[in-house]
């Protein structure tokens, strides 16, 4: 036992002390926090305004030609980003139209590539949520005297937020691990500098330690979304 944790001991050393390797690590993990955070955001009101287009498209029994010129976008924008991987959307954002034509930095390019990637899934969770809503919410709110829009935004989006929470904290958590693939543009992020580690040391213990890292960040952002439901679940008492 005494011998197995000496040799674990020094694997530690010459994997994060040594030369100072554990800021990889640090440097890694902020970046990775900055793309997630950043994209979330991003998708986030990508997504609440594609699926507010489409469901307006659907209700209406005769759209007009501006929410029939914008869903048709949405449908394209939807077919083309669920239908071709990430990490292809990734390149292309960066080395051909925010690299060269926008001049934007890697951060920025990545935070727009999975921002936009997000946005066509939290879409259709946000579009389904709105539709399990009653129509007889929308008749309520008009009969108050809001609007379609206010209507849409103090009565539907709040109950609609609350049937897709789980769904939506999954995106969260699907786009957190999707991030690890930002090293394809040379971002330095968790799992890259974990792997420049293991490159110069040849181990297999900066891949262990990433991982833990993720799956404590994982357990984290699960913990949370169960408080909040349960505190939503209070609410409605």
């Amino acid at each position: 036992m005494n011998e197995w944790l000496q040799k674990m001991q020094r694997q530690f050393e010459l994997n994060f002390i040594e030369d100072e390797r554990w800021h990889y690590i640090v440097d890694g993990l902020q970046v990775t926090l900055k793309l997630t955070f950043g994209a979330v955001i991003l998708g986030v009101l990508i997504g609440f305004l594609v699926a507010v287009i489409r469901t307006t498209h659907d209700n209406a029994d005769k759209p007009n030609w501006l929410i029939k010129i914008l869903n048709f976008f949405c449908r394209v924008y939807l077919t083309v980003i669920r239908g071709t991987p990430v990490v292809v959307q990734l390149l292309i954002i960066y080395f051909v139209i925010m690299g060269p034509m926008l001049h934007c930095d890697k951060i920025t390019s990545g935070i727009v590539a999975f921002g936009i990637n997000s946005g066509a899934y939290v879409a259709e969770i946000v579009r389904a949520g709105i539709m399990s809503v009653d129509k007889g919410q929308m008749e309520a709110g008009r009969s108050l005297g809001f609007n379609y829009w206010q209507t849409m935004i103090y009565i539907i989006a709040p109950q609609a937020f609350k049937n897709v929470l789980p769904a939506l904290a999954n995106e969260v958590i699907v786009l957190l691990k999707e991030t690890s693939v930002a090293g394809y543009i040379a971002l330095q992020d968790l799992t890259k500098g974990g792997d420049i580690i293991r490159g110069r040391t040849l181990a297999a213990m900066p891949l262990y330690v990433v991982a833990l890292i993720y799956l404590v960040m994982v357990m984290f952002l699960e913990n949370m979304v169960n408080r909040l439901e349960r505190r939503l679940r209070q609410s409605d008492h």
